[in-house]
C-alpha cells in the first residue's frame, strides 16, 4: 500500500518502539516474503524466519517461536494489520505497568466478526470470546499483543479449538483464569485489517492521503504535456508523458506511464508500464503492464501481470495475481 508492502508498515512500527530482534512466522510463501523483506538491516533489526508447516493458529505461532523468544517480553504483531499512528504509546504503557499481557482494542460496529474483550473500568480484561454470536461488548481485539513470558505456559496448556487451531484468545483466557493480569488499551488511531480487498484499497487511499508534501513530487521525469493535480509522487527513474495524474498518486521507480489518466488513490509499483490506460482507486504491483484499458477502478493487479484490451465493454474491476495475463473489454 502506498507502494510498500503491508509487512513493511508493521516492521517500521516495531522499529519505532525499539525492537531489534524480530521473528517472522512464514508458510508456503516464505521465500517471497524473505526476498521482499531481507535480513532486517534496513529496519535496524535482525530478522529470523520461522516456518509454520500449516496454519495452526496464533497461539501455535507463539509456541513455534518459544525458543527464539526465550524469557523476554515481546510484542506479537499480525502482518496484515495497519496501525497508521504506530504503537509507541501502547508499548510505553506495557513497559510501565507490565501485566502478563496487554491487548489493543477498538470499538467496531459488528463485534461478531472479531475476538471480543470484556473490559472493566480499570482496563483489566475479565473475559475474551472469539467471534461471539451474542457479544457482551463492542471492543474488538486488533492485531497487536504485548506479552511477558507467562504466555508460554498458557499456550502449552490449551487445546485446539473446534476449527483445529490453537487460539490466542484461549491462551489469554487461560492467563485470566490463572489469576494473571491481562489489560486492554483502546487504539484510537486509524486501524485496518487488510485481509479483504476493499479494506486493502481503503487503507491504500488513507496512506496515500497521508503522504502529504513530505515526498518529492517529481524525482522522476514528467513531460510538459502531462497535467498534475493534487499530490503526486513520481519516484526516481520513472517517466510520465502525455498523461493526466490526479493525486494522491504514487508512480514507482522505473515505471513508464504514457497517455494515461491515473488517479485519484492509485499506487503504481516499480517497473510497471501503463499505456493508454485509465486507472483509479487501485494498487498496481511491481512489473505489471496495462495497455489500452480506459477505465479500471477498485483493482489490485499482481506483480508482472499483463492486462490488455479486447473489444466491447466500458468499466472493469480486476483482482488478479502475480504473472497473470488478462484481456478485458476496451
Amino acid at each position: 500500500m502506498a507502494n510498500r508492502p503491508v509487512l513493511v508498515h508493521c516492521l517500521e512500527n516495531l522499529r519505532d518502539i525499539g525492537v531489534k530482534e524480530t521473528g517472522i512466522v512464514v508458510g508456503g510463501h516464505g521465500a517471497q516474503i524473505e526476498e521482499a523483506i531481507g535480513d532486517g538491516s534496513r529496519f535496524g533489526m535482525r530478522i529470523t524466519y520461522l516456518r509454520q508447516e500449516a496454519p495452526l493458529g496464533l497461539a501455535h505461532c507463539v509456541t513455534l517461536a518459544e525458543e527464539f523468544l526465550g524469557d523476554e517480553d515481546f510484542v506479537m504483531y499480525l502482518g496484515d494489520n495497519v496501525l497508521a499512528e504506530g504503537i509507541a504509546d501502547a508499548a510505553d504503557e506495557f513497559r510501565r505497568v507490565r501485566p502478563a499481557a496487554q491487548l489493543l482494542v477498538t470499538k467496531v460496529p459488528d463485534p461478531r466478526q472479531y475476538g471480543v474483550a470484556e473490559v472493566g473500568a480499570d482496563g483489566v480484561v475479565s473475559a475474551l470470546v472469539e467471534k461471539p454470536a451474542e457479544p457482551r461488548g463492542d471492543l474488538a481485539v486488533i492485531g497487536v499483543y504485548f506479552f511477558t513470558a507467562a504466555v508460554h505456559a498458557a499456550t502449552r496448556a490449551i487445546a485446539p479449538s473446534a476449527r483445529g487451531e490453537l487460539e490466542i484468545t484461549d491462551a489469554l483466557q487461560h492467563l485470566i483464569e490463572d489469576g494473571r493480569t491481562v489489560t486492554a488499551r483502546a487504539y484510537d488511531g486509524y486501524w485496518k485489517d487488510t485481509g479483504k480487498i476493499d479494506d486493502l484499497l481503503e487503507c491504500n487511499r488513507v496512506l496515500l492521503e497521508r503522504l502529504g508534501t513530505a515526498a518529492p513530487a517529481a524525482a522522476g521525469e514528467v513531460d510538459a504535456t502531462t497535467v498534475v493535480e493534487g499530490h503526486v509522487v513520481v519516484e526516481p527513474g520513472a517517466r510520465v508523458t502525455g498523461s493526466h495524474l490526479t493525486g494522491p498518486v504514487v508512480i514507482g521507480a522505473g515505471s513508464v506511464v504514457r497517455d494515461c489518466r491515473i488517479g485519484p488513490d492509485v499506487a503504481v509499483g516499480r517497473d510497471c508500464v501503463l499505456e493508454s490506460a485509465g486507472v483509479g482507486n487501485s494498487i498496481i504491483l511491481e512489473g505489471a503492464t496495462i495497455t489500452d484499458v480506459p477505465d479500471l477502478s477498485g483493482c489490485v493487479i499482481g506483480r508482472w501481470a499483463q492486462v490488455r484490451a479486447r473489444d466491447g465493454g466500458t468499466h472493469n474491476r480486476l483482482i488478479i495475481g502475480d504473472h497473470t495475463q488478462a484481456e478485458v473489454p476496451a
